[in-house]
């Protein structure tokens, strides 16, 4: 445990920031399993509803820097191509 004044304030305040992170993190990772549940449902029109969501979620959170940039731009286009792979199916 630490000793030092500034120590233990940056303690408290790692812990609250972990715990927000987690929030965010949990966030996108429920938007992302929502959208593949529309994808395997085969419905487009909430597919890409839910897909707008989890791109704007995940935009949020690299923004804030609890992912990276480059990671969310990965994710997104993980799942645009998803997203396209049905529309090409339901045509």
């Amino acid at each position: 445990m630490a000793n030092i004044k500034s120590a233990k304030k940056r303690i408290k305040v790692i812990a609250k920031r972990t715990a927000i992170n987690k929030r965010r993190k949990s966030i996108i990772k429920t938007a992302i399993r929502r959208f593949e549940e529309a994808l395997a449902a085969g419905d487009l029109a909430l597919a890409t509803e839910r897909f707008r969501y989890a791109q704007k979620k995940i935009n949020q959170v690299a923004a804030k820097n609890t992912i990276h940039k480059n990671k969310a731009a990965r994710k997104i286009s993980r799942l645009a191509k998803k997203l396209n792979e049905l529309q090409k199916a339901a045509q």
